[in-house]
């Protein structure tokens, strides 16, 4: 497999098109004190373009990105998967492969990798040392999207699979949330010879058919155990990108203010912020990773991979078991399982309820979740 060294470097013509789009964005009438009661609130993405057009710098992200982040394209398959890989001084480093979701990238680690590939510096032992590779799945950020039927989550996992083989890791650890929390449990089933464990912070599990059970838990009855509040009032975005992922797909790709604010509500209901989206996630890193899918042109692909992964039944709990040691972080998250329903589709070996932090751990909670994967690894590196 060829693989080569990547840096981020976008155009200053591209940033010249972005800016003048900003400049020229308009923007919807809004219901008088309607906060984020119906989508993002009109007065905060106001603030939100301006400090974007006058404030914000793209350079300072893309040399932090790239210093904190280094990067790699690979040739799988004839398509290249741009990722992360980040090397550890400790000769015996577990590698640990860490999947983004959706609406994030790579941006999410850039806390996180460093404390995990250099504990010395940051509070750990030389034995909690990882290497660690990030991902951008199949059709997100710099990873050549898949043009052809059938690009489901578990075929995400495949191609990260061959990724891994190509680089000639043999053995491994998978973590993830949101579709990485869904990637990773395929990548320890269809790779089982080489996953030594398995490290969650969301987890995608059967519900329960007892309606007062599922009420006490709230979430609702069925296939996965997603919460009553999510169902009811926030899975509108998921509809329409797993029936129609196309008709969203030009207004996204055409307009810096319309993907802002589709991305940005996702935070928003997501992160445990108790109404202040800036408590948890600075402008920076919400531009940030609005400018990856941006400049890339990456949220048409993206988004796709629900349409797939609805059509091929992967878009929910694994379909097997998972037989490779878990651990989940549960944070308060779309899902809301029980112990119980998450060991009948996995072998837990760890479960920890965290005292706070949401959907988006490794921006919000970098520390517990750093603390909880060398918690759980350290029993399975041998």
């Amino acid at each position: 497999m060829h693989v080569e060294p990547f840096r981020i470097n976008v155009s200053e013509r591209s940033l010249e098109d972005l800016r003048s789009r900003l400049a020229q964005a308009r923007f919807p009438s809004a219901i008088r004190d309607a906060g984020w009661r119906l989508g993002p609130h009109a007065g905060y993405m106001k603030e939100f373009v301006e400090y974007w057009l006058d404030a914000y710098d793209w350079r300072a992200q893309e040399a932090l990105l790239n210093e904190r982040l280094p990067q790699y394209l690979g040739d799988v398959d004839g398509r290249l998967i741009h990722f992360v890989h980040a090397k550890s001084a400790n000769p015996d480093a577990l590698t640990l492969v860490m999947t983004h979701g959706w609406p994030g990238s790579i941006m999410e680690f850039h806390k996180v990798v460093g404390p995990l590939v250099d504990p010395l510096a940051h509070g750990g032992t030389a034995a909690d040392a990882f290497n660690v590779i990030c991902p951008s799945m199949t059709g997100y950020g710099w990873s050549d999207p898949w043009l052809e039927p059938g690009c489901d989550v578990r075929m995400v996992a495949a191609r990260q699979i061959k990724l891994l083989a190509g680089l000639g890791i043999e053995r491994y650890g998978v973590q993830g949330g949101d579709w990485g929390g869904i990637v990773s449990p395929y990548m320890a089933i269809d790779d089982a010879a080489h996953v030594v464990g398995v490290h969650l912070n969301m987890c995608s599990t059967p519900s329960t058919d007892d309606a007062e059970e599922a009420r006490a838990q709230g979430v609702i009855p069925g296939r996965t155990c997603i919460s009553r509040e999510y169902y009811r009032e926030q899975k509108g975005y998921a509809v329409i990108q797993s029936l129609k992922p196309d008709q969203l797909a030009y207004a996204l790709n055409d307009s810096p203010l319309g993907l802002a604010a589709w991305i940005v509500q996702c935070f928003y209901m997501w992160g445990d912020i108790d109404g202040n989206i800036e408590s948890r996630f600075t402008r920076d890193e919400l531009i940030t990773n609005i400018m990856i899918y941006w400049i890339t042109e990456s949220m048409p692909s993206a988004i796709r991979l629900y349409h797939e992964s609805l059509r091929a039944g992967t878009f929910g709990p694994p379909l097997e078991y998972v037989a490779a040691p878990t651990a989940v972080a549960l944070f308060k998250d779309i899902p809301r399982p029980k112990r119980a329903w998450a060991e009948q589709v996995y072998n837990i070996q760890r479960w920890t309820e965290m005292p706070s932090g949401g959907h988006f751990a490794a921006l919000e909670e970098p520390v517990r979740l750093v603390a909880d994967i060398r918690a759980f690894f350290a029993g399975l590196r041998d």
